[in-house]
């Protein structure tokens, strides 16, 4: 991730920075997961991170020693909602993105969301 985004921030084009940041979260989601590649952005967020409710097996990242209903609803909503607010925007029409600081966020942003994904990758694999 970090030569394409960083290349890109540097050219000022925080619009492309931000969306490879961002398609790199979903592609290691995907990896992580073991999810069809036919699932793409929010579906594939909320299919990876779904709860485990009622017994029922969750998703294949979801945490399932999350306590509470909102705690395991929590990264199935905090995945989707980047897709859906960072990365499909940027995949569908050109975003006019011109501020460096906020780019520079959303990057981190999408670093933290990596670092979780490592994290469910761990949980799940012991």
């Amino acid at each position: 991730m970090e030569k394409t985004v960083r290349t890109n921030f540097d050219l000022e084009d925080y619009e492309t920075a931000c969306f490879a940041a961002m398609k790199t979260v979903e592609v290691a989601v995907r990896d992580a997961s073991g999810l069809d590649n036919s699932l793409v952005g929010v579906a594939l967020m909320r299919k990876a991170f779904q709860p485990h409710q009622n017994g029922k097996p969750g998703g294949p990242l979801a945490d399932a020693g999350a306590e509470g209903a909102a705690s395991r609803r929590a990264d199935s909503a905090l995945f989707a909602g980047a897709m859906g607010r960072y990365k499909n925007p940027s995949s569908h029409r050109t975003v006019d993105f011109d501020n460096p600081i906020e780019a520079a966020q959303i990057i981190q942003f999408a670093d933290l969301l990596l670092r979780q994904v490592d994290r469910a990758k761990d949980r799940n694999s012991s």
